[in-house]
């Protein structure tokens, strides 16, 4: 599954890794997720994270980053035509849409007006989860009724 995730929730994953954010960085470091990223949002990364405040070291700032580049999408977008209340924010909606991603997961939806998000999903961390694991449990249902319709046909 392709997301775009806020540098809000990556850096709340890292700090406290048993909340809804720590268990969006946990599933993308499990292969779980994939996450959609350009330059200018490996950017904001890489700059948020070296913050003396969060005390990341810096060979664990690497990794992470690492890791991101080497399984995320990189993706070339589309310039938005009207900019979000914080043009700061445009790289992660303008990903978003031109990755045709599943959802935009930020601690600050407020930040992205659904007027101007053109029906992007924008999420919370908690409503992503509960929304992933919805997605799971209908995709186990139809794999689990393929096999059993397989199992039921006669052999000819």
């Amino acid at each position: 599954m392709d997301i775009v995730i806020d540098t809000n929730v990556l850096v709340a994953g890292l700090l406290s890794p048993f909340g809804a954010c720590g268990e969006i960085v946990r599933m993308v470091s499990a292969g779980e997720l994939t996450l959609s990223f350009d330059a200018r949002i490996l950017s904001e990364y890489t700059e948020v994270l070296r913050r003396p405040k969060f005390g990341f070291a810096e060979d664990k700032i690497a990794a992470v980053l690492d890791y991101i580049v080497y399984c995320g999408r990189a993706v070339a977008p589309t310039p938005l035509i009207h900019s979000l209340p914080d043009p700061d924010d445009d790289p992660f909606l303008e990903v978003t849409l031109t990755s045709q991603a599943v959802c935009l997961v930020t601690g600050n939806q407020k930040h992205f007006p659904a007027e101007r998000c053109k029906g992007a999903n924008v999420i919370s961390p908690s409503d992503f989860l509960i929304f992933f694991k919805n997605k799971q449990a209908k995709k186990n249902r139809i794999t689990k009724r393929s096999t059993q319709t397989r199992k039921k046909t006669p052999a000819g």
